[in-house]
């Protein structure tokens, strides 16, 4: 745990160059992000959170919304950085749109990857969202993560990734967190705000996404309006675990243009 808001743990990796804080998705934890901080530490100061309520962080003594979590975040980025490089997956992805947003002083840029303008887009994806936390209550996170992990990764996903995701998944979730997390999904609808994102953005979607799905993704690419948008063969929804080297490669190559990484 580090920095002056010890009730969220973070894991970090790198002693130089600009920031990149990774906001994990719904069902998950920093552990999502262990090929992130393996490899791009080389060239950037790595920080990935377990979100509020989640893993190794402390739950949350009240209710927190959307802007509670994107608020969260823009706190992690002030007390290591003026600003940082956003990388978001599925829910991670719908906060950093909402940092974007709330807080545009703080973002150099945005990866957006597997993610969607929220569920809320939807009144049936919002009452499936909310679903999820009764799930949780009634099954308990080792019985909910194996129902669930298995259909984040593709159909011809290695048996080792899809027992690493539901392995994090099992050690990540719990209520209350995981019932803030899913209302603040339930309630998003991101579609007016898009536009308003001026931070160069690259939107990422695996090939065979079943959760979110490349709908999701282009409706974020075609709202903002710096933006390229890259669809990452033989991965599922959780492109960054399924394809490292293709996503680290391709994040790379972002974070060269946006903050002049050298070779």
């Amino acid at each position: 745990m580090s920095g002056a808001d010890t009730s969220i743990h973070v894991e970090e990796a790198g002693d130089r160059g600009p920031l990149l804080l990774c906001l994990h998705g719904i069902g998950s934890s920093s552990a999502a992000f262990a090929p992130q901080l393996a490899e791009l530490s080389s060239y950037v100061r790595v920080v990935a959170w377990d979100a509020p309520g989640y893993a190794k962080s402390a739950d949350p003594q009240e209710p927190l919304t959307l802007d509670d979590f994107a608020d969260a975040a823009a706190a992690l980025i002030r007390e290591r950085a003026t600003t940082a490089h956003v990388l978001g997956v599925s829910w991670g992805g719908v906060i950093a749109l909402r940092l974007a947003t709330r807080h545009p002083e703080l973002v150099a840029s945005l990866i957006v990857a597997d993610s969607s303008p929220g569920s809320g887009t939807d009144e049936e994806k919002a009452r499936g969202m909310r679903a999820r936390a009764t799930d949780l209550a009634e099954l308990g996170p080792r019985a909910f993560a194996e129902a669930r992990g298995p259909r984040l990764v593709s159909p011809d996903a290695p048996d080792h990734l899809v027992r690493t995701v539901v392995e994090n998944m099992a050690a990540s979730v719990r209520l209350p967190g995981y019932a803030y997390a899913a209302e603040s999904m339930a309630c998003a609808d991101l579609r007016p705000e898009l536009s308003s994102i001026a931070a160069p953005t690259l939107v990422l979607c695996g090939e065979q996404d079943r959760v979110t799905g490349i709908e999701a993704s282009q409706a974020i690419a075609g709202a903002i309006h710096k933006t390229a948008y890259v669809i990452v063969k033989d991965a599922g929804h959780l492109a960054n675990q399924e394809q490292p080297g293709h996503v680290n490669a391709w994040i790379l190559s972002h974070l060269r243009i946006t903050a002049s990484i050298p070779e």
